[in-house]
């Protein structure tokens, strides 16, 4: 299946067609405007890291595979569009527009990006910056970017969401529940009841501390983004 049908299906099964009444109609793989704007943000994306040849394109098509027939067109639009960096935003912004009202459709090419970003093994910070750039011309969330972020490149040790062993995307409540339980099970109270030397009871202190500020970091995060969009 290619790409584009694929892509068609997954937006078929996700997308509520009351929710994205102002979308084109038909699907994104018979949508024109699509295909041109996805094959410009794959090639661009080849040159963010500083360097694109011949070989980027096989990356390209691998995620996002064309149909045959149009095969010739895109790779054509991919060779010109991969000269330089300069109006991936355009697209970006055209894309968003157009399918503002279905998010997993926007949601779902950022995913194919990344996969592109990540296909000479290595994603560099240019790359990373210009999909965090993408993700907020589409008008995803900072935690929906960190999530498929965190899907495709692992999260640091030190993410506060991993050290409360939660999604980036869990409700509150959730993050609530996990953040009382790893602290409940760290207690250095704990350690002390248990009778063990003052080595593991520092352990626990650190360990209790570090919960404590992930916590504090996730919920000072969630409300300057509640802010910034009431704003």
């Amino acid at each position: 299946m290619t790409f584009w049908r694929n892509i068609a299906s997954i937006a078929a099964r996700r997308l509520d067609l009351a929710e994205c009444a102002e979308c084109p109609p038909g699907p994104p793989g018979q949508d024109p405007a699509f295909s041109t704007a996805v094959t410009a943000l794959g090639a661009k994306l080849a040159k963010a890291d500083g360097s694109a040849d011949g070989h980027e394109f096989e990356a390209f098509a691998q995620v996002f595979h064309p149909d045959p027939a149009s095969e010739q067109n895109i790779h054509r639009l991919y060779d010109l569009a991969r000269q330089t960096t300069h109006g991936f935003e355009s697209y970006a912004k055209r894309l968003a527009k157009r399918y503002r009202s279905c998010p997993q459709l926007l949601e779902d090419v950022l995913d194919g990006l990344f996969h592109i970003a990540k296909a000479d093994g290595a994603v560099t910070q240019d790359e990373l910056d210009y999909l965090e750039r993408v993700a907020e011309l589409f008008g995803l969330s900072p935690l929906a970017f960190r999530r498929l972020s965190a899907t495709h490149l692992g999260a640091g040790a030190d993410d506060p969401y991993v050290i409360l062993d939660v999604p980036a995307d869990a409700e509150d409540e959730v993050v609530r529940k996990a953040w009382r339980s790893a602290l409940s099970d760290a207690h250095p109270d704990r350690a002390r009841a248990r009778g063990l030397p003052a080595e593991f009871i520092e352990v626990a202190e650190a360990k209790a501390a570090a919960i404590n500020a992930a916590f504090s970091t996730v919920m000072r995060e969630r409300r300057e983004l509640g802010l910034a969009a009431a704003g």
